[in-house]
């Protein structure tokens, strides 16, 4: 039986603390290492995090929700990319906004 490196177990504790703050998460590829996509919605934000391999390829971005149009990223308040760690560690610092909506 192979057991998972601390890392991991940090890693998937701090994903179930994301879905308490109302992230919901889906695979978007195949098998138990596929990439993970998560997201969360509220009256102010989308927030997004998508982790494709465990120490690198992993991005976040929380995008301002708007009915104006603007052009490229120019709602995007936040993002950051790096590590599956580093990635969550930085969207647990962003807050919630009030009003969150699945």
């Amino acid at each position: 039986m192979q057991t998972d490196s601390p890392d991991l177990v940090i890693a998937k504790r701090l994903l179930d603390h994301l879905k308490v703050l109302g992230f919901q998460f889906q695979r978007t590829a195949q098998g138990e290492d596929g990439a993970l996509v998560g997201y969360r919605i509220s009256d102010d934000y989308l927030d997004l995090i998508h982790l494709e391999g465990f120490s690198r390829d992993c991005f976040a971005w929380r995008k301002r929700s708007s009915s104006l149009i603007v052009p490229g990223s120019g709602l995007i308040e936040r993002s950051t990319e790096g590590g599956a760690l580093d990635v969550i560690n930085e969207v647990l610092t962003w807050q919630a906004a009030i009003g969150i909506r699945s």
